[in-house]
């Protein structure tokens, strides 16, 4: 191999790889994630399908070094084994989607190349959250997180359209430069191109000219580096009196305040130290109190979210749905908010905040808690859920992030915890979420139409190559 060819693979691995790196990850620079496909697919058509491969699959794990820290020392996801099957699985779904974007390309279909490559990314990415029990966060659409305009699509397409366009794009202008393809061909490719990527962006444009009446809400978070507290110890029944005074303390107002997931944990199924400080501060204020919780009765953890009303009537208990290591539970849990409550995980799936959105709320109220690295990242997991159903999201995660959005995908007020201060507290007027969308009403049909297109995309690769 001669040094100009050496330096040409190495220059498209190096500026991927980077790309990826700034573009993906728990800090991500959202336009570069629709960046750091094209030098690789750039270099696709122009080397051997197996030096294609190399490349891409070296570039996405390279990338992928933004994640290492945490995973070397994260209890949640682990490098070994964990860590490591994410790393290695979406490189080889990167590189599967660079390996049928050259195939179709070289074989002279240029339009069929795009489509493909974006098709086979999103319809993998799909079968990962189906088979993963652990759901799925931290892909191409997670990385959009702070761009409302493009999160839009998730209400018609779910996740899965952003996952599409954030491909396709790169896609589309690489497969437009690609060698011996005829003018006429690049323009009708970057015409398409185009088009779809403006009937996304001007949907998502109006969608976000909705207006609507607000209310106010609430999330707090203690700044201690404690878990789950015992109510039957002095440090958790303060604890809980303080998280009342902060509680008391919140501006007028205030209508629903969440608290991080397991806030305090007891061997009571209803433990005074703790039913009782909730449920006189949410009465005395008028105020909907949601707490995390943690029961345990002797041979099992329960994994709650506990809702105190405002109106002082008997507390509500959301048993998490998607638990690895708890009792998982299957019911709905309601405020008298049109609010939904979940539980951290949840919303790495598409159920439970789609069940919600099909019963009418418009509000989802999420006990949460992360590791500080991945904070904002799950944050806007929950987000993309919220745009996906039109709900507003009240994020409260210790050790992680407190964020408010609207039912938009839009960030009302957000801030790492950890601080100085006893607690981080976030308020906001948020709208009251337009509730049901196309997504929550057809599902995971653009999903299966990425599918039904990958599969139509491997056997036209046995169909004779176009002149």
């Amino acid at each position: 191999m001669d040094s100009s060819r050496s330096l040409t693979l190495a220059g498209a691995t190096a500026c991927s790889a980077v790309l990826f790196f700034l573009g993906t990850g728990f800090a991500p620079v959202a336009v570069l994630t629709w960046v750091a496909p094209l030098p690789v697919l750039l270099l696709a058509p122009r080397v051997s399908g197996r030096v294609a491969a190399g490349v891409a699959f070296v570039a996405f794990v390279l990338g992928t070094a933004n994640m290492w820290a945490l995973q070397l020392r994260s209890h949640d996801t682990p490098m070994m084994p964990v860590g490591l099957l994410i790393d290695l699985g979406m490189s080889a779904t990167f590189t599967l989607a660079v390996v049928v974007f050259r195939a179709q390309l070289v074989r002279g279909r240029v339009l069929s190349a795009a489509l493909a490559a974006s098709a086979s990314w999103t319809a993998l990415v799909y079968l990962v959250s189906v088979a993963n029990p652990m759901g799925l966060m931290g892909t191409f659409a997670n990385h959009q997180g702070n761009v409302p305009l493009v999160l839009q699509t998730a209400s018609v397409t779910g996740m899965w359209g952003i996952e599409f366009l954030v491909l396709f794009v790169p896609s589309a202008v690489a497969a437009s430069l690609a060698p011996e393809v005829s003018t006429a061909v690049r323009v009708r490719t970057a015409a398409v191109a185009l088009v779809v990527l403006g009937v996304a962006l001007g949907g998502g444009a109006l969608r976000l000219s909705d207006v609507g009446p607000t209310q106010r809400v609430a999330a707090i978070a203690t700044n201690q580096k404690v878990w789950a507290p015992d109510l039957a110890t002095r440090a958790g029944r303060d604890l809980v009196d303080a998280y009342a005074d902060r509680i008391a303390a919140l501006p007028d107002g205030v209508e629903v305040v969440v608290l991080p997931e397991q806030s305090f944990r007891s061997e009571e199924a209803r433990p005074a130290a703790l039913y009782e400080p909730m449920g006189q501060v949410a009465q005395r204020h008028g105020i909907d109190v949601v707490v995390g919780y943690a029961h345990f009765d002797g041979n099992a953890k329960y994994n709650y979210a506990l809702t105190f009303p405002a109106d002082g009537g008997d507390p509500t208990a959301y048993l998490k749905h998607h638990d690895r290591v708890s009792p998982p539970g299957d019911e709905l849990v309601f405020t008298g908010l049109r609010g939904g409550v979940q539980v951290c995980a949840d919303v790495n799936h598409s159920a439970p905040a789609r069940d919600y959105a099909a019963a009418g709320t418009g509000l989802l109220l999420i006990p949460a808690s992360d590791e500080t690295d991945n904070g904002w990242q799950h944050s806007r997991t929950a987000l993309l859920r919220g745009v996906e159903h039109g709900q507003a999201v009240v994020w409260s995660a210790r050790t992680g992030t407190v964020m408010i959005s609207d039912g938009h995908g839009r960030v009302l007020a957000d801030a790492p915890t950890g601080g100085p201060e006893p607690f981080t507290t976030v308020t906001a007027d948020v709208r009251l979420a337009p509730g049901a969308t196309a997504y929550t009403r057809f599902g995971d049909w653009f999903a299966w139409l990425c599918l039904l297109a990958s599969v139509v995309g491997v056997v036209t690769l046995y169909l004779p190559r176009r002149r």
